[in-house]
């Protein structure tokens, strides 16, 4: 959803009320507009280099300011499918930047939005494997605390889902919180994904290498950083001091981003969670969308990838979404090695020592691999069951359901030989620490002497779920944002474990605040000393208190 015009005599005052510079306060704090008084311009009537934009003023009840689904780029659809971004038009009438933007086209899982929206509610059931999103979604949203002070640093927060789902109002990333109690300015941001995000096309070369180089996501969360860049001041914020934060997918992405020549300059710092340096090699991407092209001829009677190509570019983003349910196709490679936006050799861009002076803080979670029971059959009911009987759960008042009702029976028990504990573990090896390790190696060897790492380890959630998921994928992430409420994890925080995990989440936040601001997560509330890779700090908590000690990467 495009942010939306303000009409009549109020664009008008505001318009008039623009100075030809970026202002240097516009209203931040004190005593000036967000609330009508009319003595000044509003607090949150910032002018970007795109055009004037006008947030959400809750310096009463959160301490902070929004501009929420401010597009960056023109929206990628017709003949802009599968080519890369290009800069949003300048608008000259002030955008009413209160809501987010639509989260992109996607098929539907746990971690996608709601069919009638962005957001997170029990309807996004009824969107699983559907497509839900709109192709029309390059928006980011820009949260800061409501002071006047400047040269804050910036968080550019990019989300996860296997870079084929998510969305950036997921109220995990709700950046308030994090911005308030940070002091930071935060970012979360939309890209394309899946198909449309990373394609290689089979129908001709365009003579551009960025343009053919099929990775459309990348090149949207370059952009976004560009925006940032151009206009942090105009925010408050310090574009000399830029975090590139991201998790799962995201933190993939990251890294993906620190070794692509066209985001020099855009980034300082890195916090890659739950991911490493991973990309598709030039030969399989080019496979799966010659498969893609040559199920769509299939569908219309006819034969090859040349048949099929110009009908992938005619149809709408929602049967493209559901031809690749149909023929098993949704899980699309991403991040390609293309040799001009990704480097040919990733692995040796990110030890060329270009990244030697980025302080990266690192982290994975426990039990990583207890959010993919999908993957080895160990879900003994529908997704769209599993879904409703998590979001239904009240973890005040426990429910009869035991581990047996969420892990099939051949992982039972839990603890036991081939359990569920141990299956999940092979998955964590697999899937997460290799490539965290390999890439936390390669900057060491490069020189870089900046590199901190964290194991979350908090498993404290009401039973049945303290087995069935404990310290699983991406549970780390409200705590990092320092948002409890309704989310998908909404089941593991009751008003038992709220003192210890406040606690917790209050210590994660600020080891984020000073390691934007110094390159390093120390502080002196941490009971620790926080050693360099592949040493660890271990953040954990009971009902009471946090519980913060030291570890290595194993």
């Amino acid at each position: 959803m495009r942010a939306r015009g303000i009409t009549g005599a109020l664009a008008v005052a505001l318009t008039l009320a623009l100075t030809p510079a970026v202002p240097a306060a516009a209203g931040q704090g004190g005593g000036h507009g967000g609330h009508g008084n009319g003595h000044g311009p509003s607090a949150v009537l910032r002018r970007t280099t795109l055009g004037p934009v006008v947030g959400v003023d809750e310096r009463r009840d959160r301490g902070t300011y929004s501009w929420l689904g401010i597009p960056y780029a023109e929206p990628p659809v017709g003949e802009a499918r599968w080519k890369p971004p290009v800069t949003h038009a300048r608008w000259r009438t002030p955008l009413q930047a209160d809501a987010y933007g639509q989260g992109c086209i996607q098929p539907g899982r746990f971690f996608s939005p709601s069919p009638n929206g962005p957001h997170y509610d029990l309807d996004v059931r009824d969107g699983l494997r559907q497509p839900v999103g709109e192709e029309d979604c390059l928006t980011l949203n820009i949260h800061r605390p409501s002071t006047a002070r400047q040269n804050l640093p910036v968080v550019v927060f990019i989300h996860g889902g296997s870079n084929v789902v998510g969305y950036s109002a997921d109220p995990m990333y709700d950046g308030r919180t994090l911005a308030a109690e940070a002091e930071a300015v935060v970012v979360t941001v939309n890209y394309r994904l899946g198909l449309f995000g990373w394609l290689d096309l089979p129908r001709g070369d365009s003579g551009d290498p960025v343009a053919d180089s099929g990775n459309f996501g990348t090149l949207d969360q370059i952009e976004a950083l560009r925006f940032v860049r151009a206009n942090a001041r105009a925010f408050g914020g310090d574009p000399n001091n830029v975090t590139v934060m991201g998790e799962s997918a995201g933190a993939v992405n990251v890294w993906a981003l620190m070794v692509s020549p066209l985001a020099r300059g855009l980034y300082h710092k890195a916090i890659p969670l739950s991911g490493g340096l991973s990309t598709t090699a030039p030969e399989d991407a080019r496979t799966y969308a010659e498969d893609l092209a040559s199920a769509a001829a299939r569908d219309a009677g006819l034969d090859g990838v040349e048949a099929g190509v110009p009908l992938l570019e005619r149809m709408s983003d929602d049967d493209l979404v559901r031809l690749a349910l149909r023929h098993g196709l949704d899980g699309t490679p991403a991040v390609i090695a293309d040799g001009t936006v990704i480097p040919g050799d990733p692995y040796a861009a990110l030890g060329d020592g270009s990244n030697r002076d980025v302080p990266v803080l690192a982290g994975n979670t426990l039990e990583e691999g207890k959010l993919f029971g999908s993957l080895v059959g160990a879900h003994p009911q529908s997704d769209r069951d599993r879904f409703t009987m998590q979001y239904e759960f009240d973890p005040d008042r426990p429910g009869p359901w035991g581990v047996e009702d969420f892990i099939a029976e051949q992982y039972l028990p839990v603890d036991g030989p081939g359990g569920w504990n141990e299956t999940a573990a092979v998955l964590t090896d697999l899937v997460f620490m290799g490539i965290a390790e390999d890439s936390m190696d390669t900057l060491q060897e490069s020189g870089n002497r900046r590199l901190f790492y964290y194991q979350f380890a908090w498993a404290n959630q009401p039973a049945p779920f303290d087995e069935v998921y404990g310290a699983v994928h991406a549970l780390d992430l409200p705590f990092v944002f320092g948002n409890f409420e309704r989310n998908v994890f909404s089941y593991a925080f009751g008003r038992a474990n709220r003192p210890g995990r406040l606690e917790l989440s209050d210590l994660m936040i600020g080891a984020v605040r000073q390691f934007v601001r110094t390159g390093s997560p120390q502080t002196g509330r941490l009971p620790v000393r926080w050693e360099q890779w592949p040493n660890s700090v271990v953040f954990d908590a009971d009902d009471h208190r946090a519980r913060i000690t030291t570890g290595s990467f194993s």
